[in-house]
Formats: structure tokens, sequence, C-alpha cells
């Protein structure tokens, strides 16, 4: 089964890779132009609820049993870090959202002026939506008129064609980036096999990249932006460098590793110079966590310790660390 799973992951039509960019929530949704008419195909198809994390059990039951006598079909419920944590988890989850048939993304979000809701199609890609994609979008101070609203919009403009449609949030769906073996240690054949090092596609972060491996002693070379693991198998590359960029408890349950329950502040190993400290940093704060990947088997080795820290270039360095140290290299 895995062994499917990864042709079907190396060969999935999903476009090319996107960079691996680092995005924030704002500047995601941003490119979505929310002048927008609800999608047609709405009450007839099926439709994710990507949610902002401060969004609470209680209004996630609300929208479901909502969208369900409107009748949107939310089949599913995914924190929005998931459509931003990287190359393996993006490429996991569109693969899931397509084999579910898929067609429509509602984004909820809150603060502290209420709630917003944006409705608009799934482009079946990796990018999730286009630069300039139409959305439909409605906010309001209250939960529950903001949810009426959708009801009268849909319900005067669309055909309805969903009834049988589940009223409980389902919060639970794990998708998995890593579809090889896991192995927390790092691998030995980096010694001899090359490495592709993927730019960001920035011209200041592409420099600091090379920076940060002028003091990788093995064999590596800098990849242009978006090359897929086939081309960069073709060029003979064996493994290629990965990161998650999630909250702590996300990144770490995406790779794998314990989460436990109410745990508020996560222990990472970060290096000053060469020399390495812990570092405490809460749950809920965004993090970088990079891996070494080999491209043929999907196998992850992700490292002997948690070594994520708030900015990319620093945990890069630790794991940098962390990884010469391991082996034994200079």
């Amino acid at each position: 089964m895995r062994t499917l799973l990864l042709i079907l992951l190396l060969s999935l039509p999903l476009a090319e890779i996107p960079a691996q960019e680092i995005q924030s929530e704002d500047q995601f949704l941003s490119l979505l132009q929310t002048n927008g008419a609800l999608p047609e195909k709405l009450l007839a198809t099926r439709t994710i609820v990507v949610y902002t994390p401060n969004v609470t059990t209680k209004e996630m039951h609300d929208v479901q049993r909502s969208f369900a006598d409107t009748g949107i079909d939310a089949i599913g419920w995914f924190d929005i870090d998931l459509l931003l944590a990287g190359t393996d988890a993006v490429r996991a989850l569109s693969l899931y959202l397509v084999r579910r048939n898929v067609e429509h993304l509602v984004f909820l979000r809150k603060n502290e002026e209420g709630y917003r809701l944006l409705i608009t199609p799934f482009n079946k890609k990796l990018t999730f939506i286009e630069a300039g994609q139409s959305a439909w979008t409605v906010h309001h101070p209250d939960l529950d008129e903001m949810l009426k609203q959708v009801y009268r919009a849909a319900a005067n403009s669309l055909v309805r064609q969903n009834f049988l449609i589940n009223t409980q949030p389902e919060t639970s769906l794990t998708v998995n980036p890593i579809v090889g073996r896991r192995s927390e240690f790092f691998a030995i054949d980096l010694k001899v096999d090359q490495l592709a090092v993927p730019k960001f596609g920035d011209e200041a972060l592409d420099a600091r990249l090379a920076e940060l491996f002028s003091t990788y002693p093995l064999k590596y070379q800098l990849t242009e932006p978006g090359m897929s693991e086939r081309e960069l198998r073709s060029k003979g590359f064996l493994y290629v460098l990965r990161f998650v960029h999630a909250r702590g408890s996300i990144a770490r349950q995406l790779l794998g590793y314990n989460t436990g329950s109410g745990e508020n502040e996560l222990i990472s190993v970060a290096f000053e110079g060469t020399e390495p400290i812990e570092k405490k940093l809460p749950a809920d704060e965004k993090v970088f966590k990079f891996y070494f990947k080999h491209i043929e088997s999907g196998n992850v080795f992700l490292g002997t310790k948690w070594d994520a820290d708030t900015t990319w270039d620093q945990a890069l360095w630790n794991h940098l660390m962390a990884f010469k140290a391991e082996l034994n290299l200079n």
C-alpha cells in the first residue's frame, strides 16, 4: 500500500510542486478576490472547512449543523496550518482532497471583530487556489446571524442536491505526509549520496540558504524552486531537504511524534554557534522543522532530536549542526 501511495504522489497530476514558500494565513487568503458569487455546484458537491485555531468545538458544531441544513456537504475540517505546512504536507492533503472528490473550500476565520467565511472552488492542485480566484464572502459579529446569511444566499441562488449530510464536524481526519519509513536518526547514506536543497525563489532567502549550506561538508546542490521529485531523481539526487512549518503541536503530529495532551511548551534542541542548548517554545507557536527525505522510497530521516525553531534559518542551522555532530563531520 505504501508503495502504491508513493507512486501516486510522485505521479500525481496536481500541477508542479510550488516553491517551498513561507506563507502566512493572511498572505495565502489575500490571493482570493472576495467579490464573487457562490459557486454554482456548492450544494451538489463535497466541501471541506479550513478553520483558524481559535474556532471552538461548539462553533464547529454550530457551523456544521447549519451547513447540513443549507445543503453544504462539509466532509472534513482541517486546521489552516495544514495548507501552509510545507511541500510534503501540502501534497498529502491535496491528494486526500482529490481522492475524496472535494470540489469546494470554505475558510472560517474568527477575530476580535467577529466571524468571516470565504467560499471558493478547490483547484485540484498543490496550491489549492489560484491567484486572483473568485470567492464569495460574508462576515458578521454574530456567528448565528452569519450562518443565516449563508443559508439565505444559498437558498435564493442555488439548486440543492446534497441531502444526507453529517451534522457532526469531522475533525479527526489525519493527513500523513510521510509515505515511507519514519526514522528518528540521520541517513548515513548522505555521506555518499547527493542532497537536493530546493531554493525558495526569493533572492534574500536563497542567499541565506547558500550561506548556511556553505558549512555542509557533503555533496549537495541548490536546486531551482518547484522542481518535482521525479525531476530531482532524474538529475541524480537521491535525497531532498524538506521542512514542516506549523504550530509546534501540529508540526509534531504531522511528523509522527508523540503529542502530549495539553502540553503548553515543547523543548527543542537549538545551537548557538556549534553548542547545543535547550529551548522551550510554546506549543501553539509556529515553528520550522527540517528533515531529509529519500526520494525513491519516501523514507524520512528526522534526526535524533526535536530541533524545531521559530525562524527557518535557525531551524535549519539546528538540523545541520545536529547532523554534523551525530555523524562526526567537520
